[in-house]
This record gives C-alpha cells, sequence and structure tokens, in this order.
C-alpha cells in the first residue's frame, strides 16, 4: 500500500433532532458535530466524526475545528497508509487531551484501510457478528412523560430501555423508575444512567432500594461523578446491580485504575472520550484481562461515528451491550449509508470500510 495522506477536509453540521434530549448534565435540541474527510493519494476517502460535547469530554465545535485544522493535519499530510500505527501515532500524540478531534481522524484513517482492503471495518476489526440490539435512551423529564415515552419504544419494538435518571433527588428517581417499570411490565429491561448525578451513599441507597422493590435494574451507569473513583468502588461494592463506568473512563490509564479498585462491573467504551477506535479497543482488550465485559455508547452523533461505533462493537466477543440510538434521534442525516434500523436490531453496511459517504450538498 503506498497510498499516503493527500487532504483533510472539516465539514460543520447542524441537525435538529425528533425531540429534545435531556440528561442530567445538558439538553440538547440541534446535534451540533463535525464531519472530517481524508482523501489520500489514491484518491479513495475516509469519513470520521467530532461530536462536541463540552460537558463531558471538554470539546467544542471551535475547539475540534482549531485542532483539526491547524494542528493535527499539517503533521499527517504526506503520511503514509502502509505504516498505519505510526500514523495513528501521530494522530494521537500532536496534542494532549482533544479526544474528540482524534476520534474523527482514527475513524477516518480505519475507514481508508478497510476499503484498501476491500472489506467492511467489522471485519478487518474481528468481524465477531453482523447484527446487534441497541437499547434506546428515555430522556429525564415529567414522570408521565418518561412513562408515556418508555411505552412508545416498547411499542416500536424495543426490549431495553436506558433511563435517564440524576437531575433530582434520587427518591424522585426512585418514584420515576417505579412508574416505568409498571407501566412497560416486567419482561423490558431497564438500565439507568445517572450521569454522574449522585453521590456514593444516595446511589447506594437508591439502588438497593429497587432493588429490594423488585425493579428488576440490568445495570446502572455512572451513578458518581467521574473523578470519583473511591465512590464508584463504594457503590460497586455496596450494591447487588452490575454498574457501568462511562465518564470515568477516558483512557487504558483510568481503565487500570479503576478495575484495579474494583470500582466497576462493565465499562461504557465512547469513540469521542476514547480517541478512537484504536484505544477503544485497547481499553475493551484491558476490560476483558479483568473479566469485565464492555458496552459501545456514543454521544449525540450522526450515523458517520454511530456506524463506526458498530463496527466495532460486532467486532468483539467481550463487547457485550450497545446503546447506539443516537443517530435514530436525527431528523434527518447529513450523509448516504450506513448502519440500518429494525427497531432496535442494527444491520452493519457489507461495503469495504464504514460504509458511509457524504452526500453531495
Amino acid at each position: 500500500m503506498s497510498a499516503t495522506i493527500s487532504s483533510v477536509q472539516v465539514y460543520p453540521i447542524a441537525v435538529p433532532l425528533k425531540s429534545p434530549f435531556k440528561t442530567a448534565l445538558r439538553t440538547v435540541t440541534t446535534a451540533e458535530s463535525l464531519l472530517v474527510q481524508i482523501t489520500d493519494s489514491d484518491g479513495v476517502t475516509g469519513l470520521g466524526e467530532a461530536a462536541p460535547t463540552a460537558a463531558i469530554t471538554g470539546d467544542t465545535s471551535a475547539s475540534i475545528r482549531y485542532v483539526i485544522e491547524n494542528v493535527i493535519a499539517p503533521k499527517i499530510i504526506g503520511a503514509s497508509l502502509a505504516d498505519s500505527e505510526a500514523l495513528k501515532a501521530l494522530i494521537e500524540t500532536s496534542i494532549v487531551n482533544n479526544h474528540s478531534p482524534k476520534a474523527a481522524l482514527n475513524i477516518a484513517v480505519n475507514d481508508l484501510l478497510a476499503k484498501h482492503y476491500g472489506v467492511p471495518l467489522n471485519e478487518l476489526l474481528g468481524g465477531y457478528r453482523q447484527q446487534i440490539e441497541t437499547d434506546y435512551t428515555v430522556s429525564v423529564g415529567t414522570t408521565d412523560a418518561m412513562v408515556t415515552h418508555a411505552q412508545q419504544l416498547v411499542k416500536e419494538g424495543f426490549d431495553t430501555l436506558k433511563v435517564k435518571v440524576g437531575n433530582q433527588s434520587p427518591f424522585d428517581d426512585v418514584k420515576q423508575v417505579r412508574a416505568i417499570r409498571k407501566a412497560v411490565g416486567s419482561e423490558i429491561k431497564i438500565r439507568l444512567d445517572a450521569n454522574q448525578g449522585w453521590q456514593k451513599k444516595q446511589a447506594t441507597v437508591a439502588i438497593n432500594t429497587m432493588y429490594e422493590e423488585g425493579l428488576n435494574l440490568e445495570l446502572v451507569e455512572q451513578p458518581v461523578p467521574a473523578a470519583d473513583f473511591e465512590g464508584m468502588a463504594y457503590v460497586t461494592a455496596h450494591t447487588p446491580i452490575p454498574i457501568m463506568a462511562d465518564e470515568s473512563i477516558f483512557s487504558v490509564a483510568d481503565a487500570l485504575r479503576l478495575l484495579n479498585m474494583d470500582g466497576c462491573d462493565i465499562i461504557n467504551l465512547k469513540l469521542m472520550k476514547a480517541g478512537g477506535i484504536d484505544n477503544a479497543l485497547r481499553i475493551n482488550t484491558l476490560a476483558e484481562a479483568f473479566g469485565v465485559p464492555c458496552m459501545v455508547g456514543s454521544m449525540i452523533e450522526s450515523q458517520v461515528s454511530v456506524t463506526a461505533a458498530a463496527h466495532m462493537a460486532a467486532a468483539k466477543a467481550n463487547i457485550q451491550y450497545y446503546d447506539l440510538d443516537a443517530a435514530m434521534m436525527f431528523q434527518n442525516q447529513p450523509t448516504d449509508g450506513g448502519i440500518t434500523h429494525e427497531g432496535r436490531l442494527i444491520t452493519l453496511p457489507n461495503t469495504p470500510g464504514i460504509g458511509v459517504s457524504l452526500q453531495h450538498n
């Protein structure tokens, strides 16, 4: 493979969501993101995406564009795809932090590589599955609104609901989960995501209360602030429900620290946190060595990076949970191709690369 990187282009997008997405951290009505296209000397293109999520990653639209165009792109122009390890390392080491712009470029490079090999990215990464099943998120809101949304999702074929909590008192959160469980019945899986909204003792009391009431929770995600590793370990040790780490883990070093503390039962991998596919897979490999399964989730991202995440999720046996509903929330997509949805069932595109292309407009 003699191709080298010729150009890097950034395309900002803004797409209204079908309905507001609300968590303990933020409310989103319009999805803003940046699509990144790398073209090589053979004229082959690779597509990636960086979603600004300042409340979690610290990355904004302006910072992402600046870093890609002025910091990383000048360093990778002319780099060879034949030495993809060095190319990916150059992206990673060009600047500290700034995980989202690194993710976009890493995704685009992996898309390019899979196209040159003539295989879907999923097969290049491992090819363990061709289909996965996602949950769908119930945003925070009034109890009536959350119950109505949950019931509608069940009617649409979703059998796993990710319910957002943590924006009010734990007592009120428990009341809402109780109402949702009653409304959807006992067969539907319910996952909770507190988005760092509780403190460790609040979380322990709330989770144990829901366990004792038989609300049958599948897992609870990031119950305490991201930096509170000791709190994560405390909640994990003092509750019978599996605890998943999300915002606490951006890097392999974060994962190693938390795993050594027995600080979680599951890890949520997100490309925008990890800085791309390769770093996320390193975290997954470490977690697997500890006997800890992973989920793949996303920020509010379009079909581009959600499709890339789905390729990664389907490729590995240790990735056993999927939260890839974000692109379904968009009123329309700025690209062609990508994963297809039939309710909760996600099918990967069977074309080289990630299987997504820019629309001509």
